[in-house]
Protein backbone atom coordinates (compact mmCIF):
# COMPACT_ATOMS: atom_id res chain seq x y z
CA UNK A 1 0.00 0.00 0.00
CA UNK A 2 1.54 3.75 -1.06
CA UNK A 3 1.63 6.00 1.93
CA UNK A 4 0.89 9.95 1.32
CA UNK A 5 3.70 12.05 2.44
CA UNK A 6 3.86 13.82 5.00
CA UNK A 7 2.68 17.19 5.39
CA UNK A 8 4.24 19.62 7.96
CA UNK A 9 2.68 20.35 11.71
CA UNK A 10 -0.16 21.81 13.01
CA UNK A 11 0.33 25.63 14.53
CA UNK A 12 -2.22 26.26 17.10
CA UNK A 13 -1.62 30.17 16.77
CA UNK A 14 -4.59 32.49 16.83
CA UNK A 15 -6.71 33.39 13.81
CA UNK A 16 -5.71 37.03 14.86
CA UNK A 17 -1.50 36.67 13.89
CA UNK A 18 -2.41 36.73 10.63
CA UNK A 19 -4.74 37.71 8.47
CA UNK A 20 -7.89 35.08 7.06
CA UNK A 21 -6.75 34.40 3.01
CA UNK A 22 -10.56 34.82 2.00
CA UNK A 23 -9.32 32.47 -1.40
CA UNK A 24 -9.48 29.85 0.62
CA UNK A 25 -13.17 28.57 1.28
CA UNK A 26 -14.12 26.78 3.72
CA UNK A 27 -17.80 26.82 4.10
CA UNK A 28 -19.96 24.98 7.00
CA UNK A 29 -23.11 23.92 5.55
CA UNK A 30 -26.68 22.45 7.12
CA UNK A 31 -27.67 19.13 5.74
CA UNK A 32 -30.46 18.12 7.29
CA UNK A 33 -30.11 17.85 11.20
CA UNK A 34 -26.43 17.78 11.06
CA UNK A 35 -23.63 20.24 9.91
CA UNK A 36 -21.28 19.59 6.99
CA UNK A 37 -17.61 21.04 6.98
CA UNK A 38 -16.67 21.61 3.51
CA UNK A 39 -12.88 21.76 2.97
CA UNK A 40 -11.49 23.03 -0.30
CA UNK A 41 -10.10 20.36 -3.18
CA UNK A 42 -6.28 20.97 -3.59
CA UNK A 43 -6.73 22.43 -6.73
CA UNK A 44 -8.95 25.12 -5.46
CA UNK A 45 -5.99 25.97 -2.96
CA UNK A 46 -3.97 28.74 -3.74
CA UNK A 47 -0.52 27.49 -4.48
CA UNK A 48 1.04 29.70 -1.01
CA UNK A 49 -1.81 28.22 0.89
CA UNK A 50 -1.12 26.61 3.82
CA UNK A 51 -2.82 24.20 6.25
CA UNK A 52 -2.56 26.65 8.97
CA UNK A 53 -4.51 29.69 6.83
CA UNK A 54 -7.57 26.51 6.55
CA UNK A 55 -7.49 26.54 9.96
CA UNK A 56 -7.49 29.97 10.44
CA UNK A 57 -10.64 30.86 8.16
CA UNK A 58 -12.58 27.72 10.27
CA UNK A 59 -12.18 29.27 13.40
CA UNK A 60 -12.82 32.72 11.73
CA UNK A 61 -16.33 31.04 10.60
CA UNK A 62 -16.90 29.57 13.97
CA UNK A 63 -16.12 32.71 15.59
CA UNK A 64 -17.50 35.34 13.87
CA UNK A 65 -21.52 35.98 12.72
CA UNK A 66 -24.74 34.23 14.04
CA UNK A 67 -24.72 30.28 14.93
CA UNK A 68 -26.86 28.57 13.18
CA UNK A 69 -26.70 25.27 15.07
CA UNK A 70 -27.99 23.87 18.03
CA UNK A 71 -25.71 22.57 20.65
CA UNK A 72 -24.07 19.59 20.17
CA UNK A 73 -25.22 19.15 16.90
CA UNK A 74 -22.81 16.34 14.73
CA UNK A 75 -20.09 17.50 11.89
CA UNK A 76 -19.66 15.62 8.68
CA UNK A 77 -16.64 16.51 7.44
CA UNK A 78 -16.14 16.83 3.45
CA UNK A 79 -12.54 16.81 3.22
CA UNK A 80 -12.21 15.24 -0.62
CA UNK A 81 -8.77 14.63 -1.39
CA UNK A 82 -7.01 17.02 1.48
CA UNK A 83 -4.71 14.99 3.48
CA UNK A 84 -4.91 14.75 7.20
CA UNK A 85 -3.74 13.35 9.99
CA UNK A 86 -4.37 12.48 13.59
CA UNK A 87 -3.13 15.70 14.86
CA UNK A 88 -4.91 17.32 12.08
CA UNK A 89 -8.29 15.88 12.56
CA UNK A 90 -8.04 16.49 16.53
CA UNK A 91 -7.66 20.45 16.05
CA UNK A 92 -10.51 20.59 14.22
CA UNK A 93 -12.57 18.55 16.58
CA UNK A 94 -11.28 20.66 19.14
CA UNK A 95 -12.17 23.81 17.18
CA UNK A 96 -16.16 22.28 16.10
CA UNK A 97 -16.11 21.28 20.34
CA UNK A 98 -15.62 24.76 21.40
CA UNK A 99 -18.52 26.24 19.52
CA UNK A 100 -20.83 22.82 21.23
CA UNK A 101 -20.40 21.10 17.27
CA UNK A 102 -19.17 17.17 17.52
CA UNK A 103 -17.20 15.97 14.68
CA UNK A 104 -18.69 12.38 13.74
CA UNK A 105 -17.92 11.58 10.11
CA UNK A 106 -15.37 11.99 7.64
CA UNK A 107 -15.53 12.32 3.79
CA UNK A 108 -12.56 11.37 2.03
CA UNK A 109 -10.98 10.23 -1.39
CA UNK A 110 -7.73 9.96 0.71
CA UNK A 111 -6.82 6.38 1.97
CA UNK A 112 -4.71 8.13 4.14
CA UNK A 113 -6.76 10.30 5.64
CA UNK A 114 -9.09 7.68 5.94
CA UNK A 115 -6.81 5.53 8.14
CA UNK A 116 -6.08 8.70 10.39
CA UNK A 117 -9.76 9.25 10.97
CA UNK A 118 -10.69 5.47 12.03
CA UNK A 119 -7.86 5.44 14.40
CA UNK A 120 -9.34 8.45 15.77
CA UNK A 121 -12.61 6.92 16.77
CA UNK A 122 -14.38 8.35 13.63
CA UNK A 123 -16.97 6.89 10.84
CA UNK A 124 -15.28 7.13 7.65
CA UNK A 125 -16.75 7.09 3.87
CA UNK A 126 -15.11 6.96 0.27
CA UNK A 127 -16.49 8.27 -2.77
CA UNK A 128 -17.49 5.34 -4.95
CA UNK A 129 -15.56 5.48 -8.26
CA UNK A 130 -17.00 7.09 -11.20
CA UNK A 131 -17.89 4.43 -14.36
CA UNK A 132 -15.83 5.45 -17.47
CA UNK A 133 -17.78 7.60 -19.84
CA UNK A 134 -15.62 5.27 -22.93
CA UNK A 135 -17.73 2.26 -22.20
CA UNK A 136 -20.74 1.09 -23.07
CA UNK A 137 -22.90 0.98 -19.80
CA UNK A 138 -24.48 -2.60 -21.09
CA UNK A 139 -20.90 -3.83 -21.00
CA UNK A 140 -19.48 -1.72 -18.46
CA UNK A 141 -18.36 -3.63 -14.87
CA UNK A 142 -17.33 -2.06 -11.72
CA UNK A 143 -14.47 -0.70 -11.47
CA UNK A 144 -13.49 -0.93 -7.69
CA UNK A 145 -11.26 1.43 -5.70
CA UNK A 146 -7.84 0.10 -4.03
CA UNK A 147 -8.01 -2.20 -1.16
CA UNK A 148 -8.39 0.16 2.33
CA UNK A 149 -6.01 -1.27 4.70
CA UNK A 150 -6.69 -0.68 8.39
CA UNK A 151 -5.19 -1.57 11.46
CA UNK A 152 -7.52 -0.62 14.20
CA UNK A 153 -10.25 -2.31 16.40
CA UNK A 154 -14.00 -0.95 14.81
CA UNK A 155 -16.35 0.12 18.08
CA UNK A 156 -19.80 0.87 18.43
CA UNK A 157 -21.31 3.89 16.79
CA UNK A 158 -18.54 3.83 14.28
CA UNK A 159 -18.93 3.15 10.01
CA UNK A 160 -16.78 2.38 7.17
CA UNK A 161 -17.51 2.50 3.84
CA UNK A 162 -15.72 2.29 1.21
CA UNK A 163 -15.73 1.60 -2.94
CA UNK A 164 -13.44 -1.49 -2.58
CA UNK A 165 -12.32 -4.13 -0.89
CA UNK A 166 -12.07 -3.50 3.42
CA UNK A 167 -9.18 -5.31 5.15
CA UNK A 168 -9.00 -4.54 8.69
CA UNK A 169 -6.24 -5.81 11.30
CA UNK A 170 -8.45 -6.31 14.83
CA UNK A 171 -12.00 -6.25 15.98
CA UNK A 172 -15.20 -5.15 14.81
CA UNK A 173 -16.78 -4.94 17.63
CA UNK A 174 -21.34 -4.72 18.56
CA UNK A 175 -22.40 -1.79 16.98
CA UNK A 176 -19.71 -1.11 14.56
CA UNK A 177 -20.51 -1.19 10.51
CA UNK A 178 -18.43 -2.19 7.34
CA UNK A 179 -19.51 -1.51 4.06
CA UNK A 180 -17.47 -2.32 1.13
CA UNK A 181 -18.25 -2.75 -2.47
CA UNK A 182 -15.95 -5.40 -2.31
CA UNK A 183 -14.89 -8.17 -0.05
CA UNK A 184 -14.82 -7.91 3.81
CA UNK A 185 -11.80 -9.25 5.34
CA UNK A 186 -11.76 -8.87 9.51
CA UNK A 187 -8.46 -10.81 11.06
CA UNK A 188 -10.04 -10.70 14.30
CA UNK A 189 -13.44 -11.25 15.71
CA UNK A 190 -16.47 -9.91 13.81
CA UNK A 191 -19.13 -8.65 16.24
CA UNK A 192 -20.84 -5.86 14.28
CA UNK A 193 -22.33 -5.46 11.14
CA UNK A 194 -20.56 -6.35 7.79
CA UNK A 195 -21.98 -5.48 4.17
CA UNK A 196 -20.29 -6.87 1.60
CA UNK A 197 -20.78 -6.44 -2.34
CA UNK A 198 -22.83 -3.03 -1.34
CA UNK A 199 -23.05 -2.16 -4.62
CA UNK A 200 -24.57 -5.08 -6.24
CA UNK A 201 -22.01 -7.92 -6.80
CA UNK A 202 -22.79 -11.14 -5.52
CA UNK A 203 -19.71 -12.73 -5.68
CA UNK A 204 -18.17 -10.85 -3.17
CA UNK A 205 -17.11 -12.56 0.14
CA UNK A 206 -17.04 -11.81 4.48
CA UNK A 207 -14.01 -13.44 5.74
CA UNK A 208 -13.33 -13.51 9.82
CA UNK A 209 -10.83 -15.19 12.26
CA UNK A 210 -14.02 -15.51 14.63
CA UNK A 211 -17.40 -14.92 13.03
CA UNK A 212 -19.78 -13.68 15.27
CA UNK A 213 -21.74 -11.29 13.47
CA UNK A 214 -24.71 -9.26 14.21
CA UNK A 215 -25.24 -8.78 10.89
CA UNK A 216 -23.88 -10.09 7.45
CA UNK A 217 -25.16 -9.01 3.86
CA UNK A 218 -23.88 -9.70 0.62
CA UNK A 219 -25.29 -7.30 -2.10
CA UNK A 220 -29.15 -7.78 -1.20
CA UNK A 221 -28.88 -11.26 0.35
CA UNK A 222 -29.07 -10.83 4.33
CA UNK A 223 -27.99 -13.56 7.45
CA UNK A 224 -27.56 -13.38 10.66
CA UNK A 225 -24.90 -15.41 12.93
CA UNK A 226 -26.39 -18.78 14.32
CA UNK A 227 -27.99 -18.43 18.18
CA UNK A 228 -25.83 -20.95 19.40
CA UNK A 229 -21.91 -20.14 19.60
CA UNK A 230 -19.62 -23.22 18.05
CA UNK A 231 -17.79 -24.87 20.27
CA UNK A 232 -14.92 -23.98 18.56
CA UNK A 233 -13.20 -21.30 16.58
CA UNK A 234 -11.53 -21.17 13.44
CA UNK A 235 -11.65 -18.28 10.54
CA UNK A 236 -15.03 -18.61 8.29
CA UNK A 237 -16.36 -17.79 4.91
CA UNK A 238 -19.91 -16.25 4.38
CA UNK A 239 -20.57 -15.93 0.97
CA UNK A 240 -23.75 -16.52 -1.26
CA UNK A 241 -25.59 -19.27 -2.60
CA UNK A 242 -28.84 -20.53 -4.09
CA UNK A 243 -30.28 -20.32 -0.91
CA UNK A 244 -29.08 -17.49 0.56
CA UNK A 245 -25.60 -16.50 2.72
CA UNK A 246 -23.66 -19.50 3.87
CA UNK A 247 -20.71 -19.75 6.37
CA UNK A 248 -18.11 -21.98 5.70
CA UNK A 249 -15.06 -22.84 7.57
CA UNK A 250 -12.54 -21.04 5.61
CA UNK A 251 -10.38 -24.58 4.87
CA UNK A 252 -13.23 -26.26 3.87
CA UNK A 253 -14.19 -23.32 1.44
CA UNK A 254 -10.66 -23.35 0.01
CA UNK A 255 -10.93 -26.80 -0.74
CA UNK A 256 -13.79 -26.68 -2.80
CA UNK A 257 -13.01 -23.78 -4.62
CA UNK A 258 -10.03 -25.57 -5.95
CA UNK A 259 -11.96 -28.57 -6.41
CA UNK A 260 -14.30 -26.16 -8.88
CA UNK A 261 -11.86 -24.40 -10.62
CA UNK A 262 -9.65 -27.77 -11.73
Amino acid sequence: MTSDSAEPSVSTASPSDKAVDCQIQVRLKREGEQLQLILPKSAEMPDEATWLELWQQLKHRLNTGERFWQESTIVHLIADDQLLDGQKLQVLADALSEVDLKLQRVFTSRRQTAIAAVTAGYSVEQPTTAPSLEKNPAESTEVLAEPLYLQTTVRAGVEIRHPGTIVILGDLNPGGTVIASGDIFIWGRLRGIAHAGASGNRACRIMALQMEPTQLRIADAVARAPETPLSQVYPEVAYITSSGIRIARALDFSKTNLLLNS
